[in-house]
């Protein structure tokens, strides 16, 4: 018998989500958050992104998971509650429900009608196993005391999504998951990706087929549902570079000719090459995200590699 279920733990209302996206379109500098890169098309984009060759960061990390998975499941104990950060198709968590056998599994996720798809799909797989989608921006703080048992939880965040926060906003998220293992054998299991030669994460961030601009300009379209606007994708185009100084990768969106958008009844006029800033993507030395997990309170550190050096994943506890 499946047992499945989708509940929300949005600390933020609708409104003020549309307002700050509003005011972040209208700054002298343009944003939108990446958060906003992930409807139903961008899911499917991004899973698309982690197929192509140049994006080594599935790949390196999927070695790692597979040479390395009898010692990474004997660091982390079997039998306890699993939480899936930005769970999105939920496949990498499912990859080690054999070995781990959680007792209950979270997926937690913005992208509700993607992750109930998702949970569908896995919840038949495994028809025993009490699964339940968070819906949560975790960027917001973990509001998961009511859904948490206080008995032994593996938090499980894979891909290098940590690098969508700034290091200071890593730091506190990486506190908050440590307040929540504090019941004996609970831990964090999460992927890295490394700093490395910029021309590796140039076309990591902009591949030749364009999957990565058709994903990064998607965001358009999703936000003039969101609020209404009138952007045009093709005013615009997919920039994405590493940033060698701030040791992170930038993806912004650059107008290919002067342009306006309407936004909440306000006219937008960008220049020509004027940007919109849609991430950044934070890469780290081993040692820098060693010290990290420390300075968030985890007091043993394990890590593993592969053979380039490309990757790391660590777990902490």
């Amino acid at each position: 018998m499946m047992r499945c279920s989708i509940t929300r733990r949005s600390s933020f209302d609708a409104e003020s989500e549309r307002q700050a996206l509003i005011a972040g379109l209208l700054a002298p500098h343009a944003a939108i958050p990446p958060k906003y890169f992930y409807d139903e098309l961008g899911c499917l984009l991004y899973a698309a992104i982690c197929s192509l060759p140049e994006y080594y960061l599935t790949r390196a990390e999927a070695s790692i998971f597979t040479r390395n998975r009898d010692d990474i499941a004997s660091a982390i104990g079997s039998g306890k509650q699993m939480v899936d950060l930005g769970a999105g198709d939920c496949r990498k968590a499912a990859e080690w429900f054999h070995i781990l056998q959680p007792g209950r599994y979270f997926a937690v996720d913005m992208a509700e009608v993607h992750l109930g798809h998702s949970l569908g799909r896995l919840a038949e797989e495994f028809p025993d196993m009490e699964m339940t989608g968070i819906i949560l921006d975790i960027a917001r703080g973990l509001a998961l005391d009511s859904d948490l048992e206080r008995r032994p939880v593996t938090f499980f965040y894979p891909g290098s999504s940590i690098g969508n926060f700034t290091p200071k906003a890593a730091l506190q998220l990486l506190g908050q998951i440590r307040l929540h293992c504090q019941p004996p054998g609970s831990g964090l299991l999460i992927g890295v990706d490394t700093k490395k030669d910029a021309a590796r994460l140039d076309v990591a961030y902009a591949d030749p087929l364009g999957i990565t601009a058709a994903f990064n300009l998607n965001t358009l379209n999703h936000v003039n549902r969101l609020i209404g606007s009138d952007f045009r994708v093709d005013d615009f185009r997919h920039v994405g570079f590493y940033h060698e100084v701030m040791g992170r990768v930038e993806m912004h969106l650059e107008a290919r000719r002067d342009c306006t958008a309407h936004i909440d009844g306000r006219v937008r006029e960008f220049a020509a090459g004027e940007r919109i800033h849609t991430e950044n993507s934070w890469k780290y030395a081993r040692h820098e995200f060693e010290a990290l997990l420390q300075q968030a309170g985890f007091n043993s550190v394990r890590c593993w590699q592969d053979d380039a050096g490309d990757f790391c994943v660590f777990y902490a506890a």
